[in-house]
């Protein structure tokens, strides 16, 4: 794309194997709460002000993934209140089974797990409330904390 320069990391591969992954996940829980809505409109200067984490286009409409506070101001309608776990390993956009492990995980201590995929991470919206239950569910994956 003419006038894009991509990064110099971009060149790095990410990691295949599942093992390796589940291994260096390294969950890591941010501090932001987010919500998700969908609008009935094209991505526009308006959408952009909103300052969207993500945005993805449904035949319903766009589905975007804001901070709380930008939401309330913008005085859009939300179901639930997330926050956002970020798998600080560079998966491999091909890796098969990290998905699968992790929504496993995360199920059996009753979580939802709403992903997104991005070039370098995986990033997972979880339920407010059992933010800090998904972290430790993934640390049990990981190895590095005990099953109780």
């Amino acid at each position: 794309m003419s006038g894009y320069s991509s990064n110099s990391i971009a060149n790095k591969e990410g990691i295949k194997d599942l093992d390796i992954l589940l291994k260096n996940m390294e969950p890591s829980l941010g501090k932001e709460k987010y919500i998700f809505c969908s609008v009935d409109r094209e991505f526009d200067n308006e959408i952009i002000s909103l300052k969207p984490h993500c945005v993805i286009r449904e035949e319903e409409g766009l589905t975007l993934i804001l901070k709380k506070e930008d939401a309330d101001a913008a005085r859009l309608a939300y179901e639930g209140i997330y926050r956002k776990i970020t798998l600080l390993v560079h998966s491999s956009l091909e890796a098969v089974g990290l998905t699968a492990a992790f929504a496993k995980a995360l199920m059996e201590s009753g979580i939802s797990a709403n992903v997104v995929a991005g070039y370098y991470h995986d990033h997972i919206f979880v339920q407010e409330a059992k933010a800090n239950d998904a972290i430790v569910a993934l640390l049990k994956l990981t190895g590095t904390v005990d099953d109780e």
